[in-house]
């Protein structure tokens, strides 16, 4: 068992229950919370839903950053009401315009030595400056804002050991790319990853951010740093060096895998489609045309990374046959380019200066042409991610997207005929926290007609006869199950928004998964989804849970769930169920009958759960299930869900 690791150690301080041996559940107090607007709106009504009269952390902060095309009144609608709620419950607001969540909190906000969730799969950002930050459904933040304990698997702890240092054109992105072409993005579930070693020392606050905030992609429960003199230079920079604790594992510290990387012989790597995984060297890719360059998002929007690009480009012109657009992460950044000068030889260079927030990255604009690459700085490369079918969508440094922006071409920022540009960090970042509204109570909570209620689900019953909606193979994302893009601005109306699960499998002129699974639940059955491996990777979006739940959807039942969508499940009353023998993922297909006779009996701690399945030639045959259920799962999805709990 591991001991004495800065993971433990700080999990250890926060535990208000449950037992410390790997595996199994314990509840941690949490400090800090943040929500975005994309999966906030939910957050706070499932708030109000509970009648908390306000938060109960040391903090917690509501950030647009998400949902900002505003194409229509819908985005707006939910804006106005994330700010008014705010306002009633003791939360801080960070207005559209302000940043990305990640990026601002970690700036603003973060504190070495602390526990943070984000309704967002990137929370983990703040493992950067030393804290445990865990992404999670907005349901469990909600609890959390309301005073209760987040309840976790306590951890296998994965030291990652860097020696060495980075060499010019060789970026922290590099580090992460390389892990997880070691970890890759599955089989990683109730891990943390610890970073340590004389090589973390060479690491500033801000790439080590990057390379937590991508750890996200590994499927772990969060990755992290040390707090160091590192750490307490980024503090003191932001104005913020009262906040700062030395945070170390002990010097006898075991880990339970050590995988170690020397930053010295790292080269520049690139994600390629449509995983982030599919890792490939800059080299091998050389010559290939490249359409369009993004840089920026939560991952690479910082002061460091988009200086980096600008004097890079700075009299010389983006190539013609490539756009390049810039999307920073926060305000401060894009303020301090603007002082700076170095947002005007970015703008001279051709390249398109976006909206400060997530923008692309969630597939809301700058969708690349038809079989074009497109190179990103961001964090995912989902298919259809970045809003074009059949997308070709690859991941890098911000050192080797300036490489291609400026030859068409990938190319190895070590050819390049350009002096590496040496970026030190400023003496001190601007630290403008004026745009942050405080929390004035009183004035009432804006609700327009385009924020839904909140739809309730009924207590599991007795037996389940289900019917198989949809059978889906490895590696299904929550961007699979309920796309983003266009679609987001649905968020608020649960209704609407399930119109389009699974749409990405839908075929033309075919019934699509919604209409089959409200014909299913319609007829008094159960909806099943059946699914491989990895299934419910990527974004914490719980909407991937309550919108199948409103279809009438019981059983999700896979070779494995990962961690966040799993628990989102569970909060909701879906069934989540592991097949005990994959070779019967083969056996059941789509419109067959799964019937679990006697479910509430069957559901106990550690016992299988055994169904029959019925084929449409009448042939039956038992499948057993296990499932990652503790007591208190259990009761939860029994009843309904947990707002059927109290």
């Amino acid at each position: 068992m591991a001991h004495g690791t800065l993971a433990q150690k700080i999990i250890e301080a926060h535990m208000t229950g449950g037992n410390p041996v790997p595996g199994e559940q314990v509840a941690i107090r949490i400090d800090q919370t943040l929500t975005q607007d994309a999966t906030g709106t939910m957050a706070y009504l499932e708030l109000e839903a509970m009648k908390t009269p306000g938060v109960m952390t040391e903090l917690s902060v509501s950030y647009v950053d998400h949902n900002m095309m505003q194409n229509g009144p819908e985005n707006r609608n939910d804006h106005l009401y994330l700010q008014t709620v705010a306002a009633e419950k003791g939360v801080v607001f960070s207005p559209p315009g302000n940043g990305i969540c990640h990026q601002l909190h970690l700036e603003r906000f973060g504190k070495p030595g602390r526990t943070l969730i984000g309704s967002d799969s990137h929370t983990p950002t703040g493992g950067g400056i030393g804290m445990i930050a865990i992404g999670a459904g907005g349901l469990d933040v909600a609890l959390a804002m309301s005073g209760q304990s987040f309840n976790i698997p306590y951890p296998k702890v994965v030291g990652v050991k860097l020696t060495g240092k980075l060499r010019p054109w060789v970026a922290a992105k590099d580090v992460i790319l390389k892990l997880l072409s070691i970890m890759t993005t599955k089989g990683n579930v109730g891990s943390i990853v610890e970073y340590f070693g004389d090589g973390v020392a060479d690491l500033s606050v801000p790439q080590r951010a990057t390379i937590t905030n991508m750890g996200a992609e590994l499927g772990v429960t969060t990755s992290l740093f040390p707090s160091d003199g590192r750490t307490r230079e980024f503090l003191r920079r932001q104005g913020r060096e009262a906040d700062f604790s030395f945070q170390q594992p002990d010097d006898d510290a075991e880990y339970d895998e050590v995988i170690e990387i020397d930053l010295n012989t790292l080269e520049p790597l690139a994600a390629c489609p449509s995983s982030p995984d599919q890792i490939r060297s800059i080299r091998e890719l050389a010559g290939k045309k490249v359409g369009q360059v993004l840089v920026g998002s939560c991952t690479n929007g910082g002061y460091r990374d988009l200086a980096l690009v600008a004097k890079a480009l700075k009299g010389r012109m983006v190539h013609p046959d490539v756009t390049l657009g810039i999307a920073p992460g926060s305000r401060p950044v894009l303020e301090m380019l603007c002082r700076e000068g170095l947002l005007g030889d970015l703008v001279a260079a051709g390249a398109r200066i976006l909206e400060v927030g997530c923008g692309p990255c969630i597939g809301q604009g700058q969708s690349p042409a038809d079989d074009t690459i497109t190179v990103r700085t961001f964090n995912r490369n989902f298919a259809g991610r970045s809003g074009t079918k059949g997308d070709q969508s690859y991941l890098v440094s911000p050192e080797t997207a300036v490489a291609a922006a400026l030859t068409g071409v990938f190319t190895d920022p070590r050819d390049l005929d350009v002096k590496f540009p040496v970026i030190e960090e400023p003496e001190f970042y601007l630290a403008d926290d004026k745009h942050f509204q405080m929390p004035v109570p009183g004035k009432g909570i804006v609700r327009k007609p385009t924020i839904g209620e909140f739809p309730v689900n009924q207590p599991l019953p007795g037996d389940i006869n289900g019917e198989v909606v949809i059978k889906v193979g490895d590696k299904i994302t929550t961007d699979h199950i309920m796309p983003a893009g266009v679609h987001l601005k649905l968020r608020s109306n649960i209704p609407a928004y399930s119109k389009v699960v699974f749409e990405c499998f839908n075929e033309a002129g075919k019934p699509g998964f919604a209409e089959r699974a409200a014909a299913v639940r319609d007829a008094g059955k159960a909806g099943v989804i059946i699914g491989r491996d990895s299934y419910g990777q990527g974004s914490s979006r719980e909407h991937a849970a309550i919108c199948p739940m409103y279809l009438g959807v019981k059983v999700v039942a896979a070779l494995a769930i990962e961690r966040i969508h799993r628990a989102n499940l569970i909060n909701f009353g879906i069934l989540p169920l592991i097949f005990n023998d994959p070779a019967d993922y083969e056996r059941i297909d789509e419109k067959d009958s799964l019937i679990f006779n006697g479910i509430r009996r069957q559901l106990a701690v550690g016992k299988p759960v055994v169904g029959t399945v019925c084929k449409s030639d009448g042939s039956k045959f038992e499948v057993k299930f296990t499932h990652p259920l503790s007591a208190r799962d259990i009761e939860l999805v029994l009843a309904g869900g947990r707002l059927n709990c109290k």
